[in-house]
């Protein structure tokens, strides 16, 4: 494996640390506690290409690979994990599933819009009721000549409130399991469609996550992506390379939590030495680099088979499982060095430590991360 980056990975890496410090880092602190939307930083990631871009440049995207994608993604996550999960949701859960699994009408007419950044998409999977368990959904499409009628609730939408589209997850058919799920996509405005409360949320307060409701919404049958009953393998396909985002994500929080961690302990002193020299302080910061490398080695391993067009599901589970800890032990390790410093939102070090901790919840729970890890090791995988 070679561990060296391209010029142009090198290229990626430093005008996403660079916008990271000058566009989201200002801020950051105030969007957290006011739960803002970063609309116009959002809006700067799209012009530079960061919303699309695995998609071909023929898609309005960036035509980058993977590994270019996870680099730029540690960077704004150092920064803001909010903006991330955005980026995130938009390049590998929207704009992945429209390249891989639309037909050509639907590509041009959507995915240029959303690689490019001019429009923004969500993912639309869980449900009140069923979060882990996605085949225990509700939500109901029935077909009637050339459209469909959808009703139901769905729960948990990143990029709810500020997308343009929506990609959902609902039935088309009732009482065979996954086989019954279908996939569609809806444009915000349809009639039918309403938004539902924003939540305040424990960490990454700057992205917005709503309910969203479906009465009697009329969707056209050319808006489902794919055959009817292939929802679920459209989604699993699709939250493989999710993982790898929400990995990196974490990653980001964790290297963050390591770079302010070391700038603490080399300057602050108790008892006549920075504390940098005390062996408890030296070992936590040790463990946080190992935890920070191991991880960003399985987020590359991931992304490398991914761009191979190789199986890569184990190795994505491992990557956010393992990435997503390392987010939570650093973060909360950096509160424990910062001491008191650390508690008060001015250092911004406690938001660190509740960012972090949605990246063991969602797209797929560290325990399911696990079963699926679990399974492919079983299966001879």
């Amino acid at each position: 494996m070679d561990f060296n980056l391209t010029e142009e990975q090198q290229l990626i890496q430093k005008t996403a640390r660079e916008f990271a410090k000058d566009q989201l880092r200002p801020g950051v602190i105030e969007r957290d506690e006011k739960a803002e939307f970063p609309k116009e930083q959002i809006k700067m990631m799209g012009a530079l290409g960061f919303m699309g871009m695995m998609i071909p440049e023929e898609y309005g995207g960036a035509g980058m690979d993977t590994i270019s994608y996870c680099l730029a993604m540690e960077e704004i996550a150092k920064a803001d994990a909010s903006a991330a999960v955005v980026m995130s949701v938009n390049n590998s859960l929207v704009c992945q599933l429209l390249y891989k699994f639309g037909n050509e009408d639907q590509k041009q007419q959507y995915l240029t819009k959303l690689a490019s950044g001019e429009w923004l998409g969500a993912f639309s999977l869980s449900e009140p009721q069923s979060g882990s368990d996605a085949s225990n959904m509700h939500t109901f499409a029935k077909r009637e000549g050339d459209h469909y009628i959808i009703n139901g609730t769905k729960n948990w939408v990143t990029n709810g409130i500020t997308s343009d589209v929506v990609l959902l997850m609902c039935l088309t058919e009732k009482g065979v399991g996954h086989s019954g799920i279908s996939t569609f996509i809806v444009e915000k405005g349809i009639k039918g469609f309403s938004i539902g409360k924003k939540e305040d949320k424990l960490g990454i307060r700057g992205s917005d996550t709503c309910e969203i409701y479906f009465e009697n919404c009329k969707v056209p049958t050319e808006n489902r992506l794919g055959n009817e009953g292939g929802g679920f393998k459209i989604a699993l396909g699709t939250l493989d390379g999710g993982r790898v985002g929400i990995a990196t994500q974490a990653l980001g929080i964790a290297a963050e939590s390591l770079g302010r961690s070391i700038e603490y302990a080399n300057g602050r002193k108790q008892f006549g030495k920075t504390i940098g020299s005390f062996g408890s302080v030296q070992t936590m910061l040790a463990q946080m680099a190992i935890h920070v490398d191991a991880a960003r080695l399985l987020i590359y391993r991931a992304a490398q088979l991914k761009d191979e067009g190789k199986p890569f599901a184990k190795e994505a589970a491992m990557a956010k499982n393992f990435a997503s800890k390392a987010a939570m032990d650093a973060s909360t390790q950096c509160v424990q060095i910062f001491g008191g410093y650390g508690y008060i939102r001015e250092t911004g070090v406690e938001r660190l430590m509740r960012d972090a901790k949605i990246t063991q919840i969602y797209e797929g729970t560290s325990e399911i991360q696990e079963l699926v890890i679990a399974r492919e090791l079983l299966s001879g995988q």
